[in-house]
């Protein structure tokens, strides 16, 4: 397949990437304080806490990047595999190609005639752009970028998971829960705004849904944590 230059980025891609930011920042959030408040539960010792938090906030967050890696690299190699073919059909059967886009524009309400005249302009000028958008709703040298979904993942999960684990680490003892029930309740709410917005949701819900299920994920962890 000839290489496609890379373009500025679409719309889609950034909301791509902000996608991933979101969600890896709501996963290193639960994450570590679920361990945080198991462990704070079960021991005093600031450092046993602090390490506990830290470690599973590097998992988290390398986890998260490996996952988003992996599946946003699936779907970018099976568009890359759409225009493979959408090439090979256009050098072996440009009439049904042709046929195609026809039918498209059919389909959208515009006579056979003018249909038929806008496809061979089309397939002229812009022919591969023409059939990956017609077919897979694809934007030729937009293909998602795996690394741009890791990195922001990466980031975020470190970041969303980096509150509430300062709080445990230096609030004093008689603040400490007060602290970390605050971070979690502000970046819970954060991600649960920024996630409404990005996805058209109610922004309310969506913030006391983030936020509940936080403090549920707290009060279960504690729950462990005091069991041992």
């Amino acid at each position: 397949m000839a290489k496609i230059k890379r373009q500025k980025q679409t719309m889609e891609e950034k909301l791509n990437t902000l996608r991933a930011g979101v969600l890896g920042s709501n996963d290193g959030i639960l994450t570590v304080v679920g361990v945080l408040v198991s462990v704070a539960a079960a021991t005093s010792n600031r450092f046993t806490i602090f390490i506990a938090g830290l470690s599973d906030l590097l998992a988290c967050a390398f986890s998260m990047a490996c996952g988003e890696y992996a599946s946003v690299s699936t779907q970018r190699d099976t568009e890359e595999s759409a225009v493979a073919k959408e090439e090979r059909l256009l050098k072996t059967d440009f009439a049904g190609e042709l046929a195609a886009v026809q039918q498209y524009y059919v389909n959208k309400g515009v006579t056979p005639e003018t249909s038929m005249a806008i496809a061979k302009d089309l397939l002229n000028k812009k022919s591969l752009q023409t059939m990956v958008r017609i077919k897979y709703d694809i934007e030729l040298g937009h293909f998602l970028s795996p690394w741009d979904a890791a990195w922001s993942s990466l980031f975020s999960a470190a970041a969303g998971g980096l509150f509430p684990l300062m709080a445990m680490t230096f609030a004093p003892d008689a603040l400490k829960w007060y602290a970390v029930i605050l971070a979690v309740v502000l970046t819970s709410a954060l991600t649960g705004f920024i996630s409404s917005k990005l996805g058209n949701g109610l922004v309310k819900v969506a913030v006391m849904r983030n936020i509940i299920i936080a403090l549920i994920t707290v009060a279960i962890h504690y729950g462990v944590g005091k069991l041992f």
